[in-house]
């Protein structure tokens, strides 16, 4: 696939609607799809006529994680290029809503939590993986998943490879709803801020930001926890099991 197509970016009503668009692939994350991402968000930052974005995948997932191919020769540097497109939306000014199709694994998942709220249709499926690959947390997981469930069911997903369906994960907090039509149903709730001021929305988020640990703002969090992760997940990739898992999957 042209990497041009790899992330579409449509504007309608003052929401941007952000799609990543590699279906045969399940939406893997590569390092060009991670660039782009950030680039979309950057560029509806910039829209003064964008007031809100939702974000989902084409097809029947969301986001499959990150490459296998790409993680198995990824060392520092490589991991960061993965992690700036979901790092962007985190750090996004304006409202974001994922709208979560399918599937949203490892770095997936991580994609979903970094928005403001998460839609998802009746097949969605968290499920952070990364202990099954093998794989230390990364990108933030451990801290966004703790923010969103609490620590008992964060622990759960990570130590204990729980995942979440869509009902269990709007119970625990990780989705917002279920609608059959997530995005349909996210650019309903886009409609609100779409018709605010945009001022005042912008300021509204950097209030909440600011005002859920005083002092800190919370993407201040987010950027701590994805480097303190950092080391351990470079290294876990070098390890034995990661490196048998990689060769089982590339096997099949």
């Amino acid at each position: 696939m042209d990497d041009v197509e790899l992330v579409e970016f449509q504007v309608s009503d003052r929401v941007a609607l952000i799609t990543l668009n590699d279906p045969a692939r399940r939406n893997a994350v590569t390092g060009a799809m991670s660039a782009m991402l950030q680039g979309a968000v950057e560029r509806a930052e910039a829209d003064t006529g964008v007031h809100a974005v939702v974000l989902t995948g084409a097809g029947k997932a969301f986001c499959a994680g990150a490459d296998l191919s790409v993680l198995g020769g990824a060392a520092e540097d490589g991991l960061r290029r993965i992690y700036a497109g979901f790092m962007a939306v985190s750090r996004c000014r304006l409202p974001t809503i994922a709208a979560v199709n399918g599937p949203a694994v490892g770095a997936g998942l991580n994609l979903a939590l970094a928005a403001d709220v998460r839609i998802a249709c009746p097949q969605a499926v968290f499920d952070s993986r990364f202990q099954q690959l093998g794989v230390h947390p990364g990108g933030g997981a451990t801290w966004m998943l703790q923010r969103a469930l609490g620590p008992q069911a964060a622990r759960a997903a990570l130590l204990f490879g729980v995942r979440f369906g869509a009902e269990t994960a709007v119970q625990h907090g990780l989705a917002f709803s279920v609608a059959d039509d997530p995005v349909a149903a996210a650019r309903e709730l886009a409609a609100q801020p779409a018709a605010a001021p945009r001022d005042v929305v912008l300021a509204t988020k950097a209030t909440m930001r600011a005002t859920v640990v005083p002092g800190f703002v919370d993407s201040d969090h987010h950027e701590a926890a994805k480097e303190l992760e950092l080391g351990p997940q470079v290294e876990s990739l070098t390890s034995p099991g990661f490196t048998a898992r990689l060769a089982a999957a590339r096997s099949r």
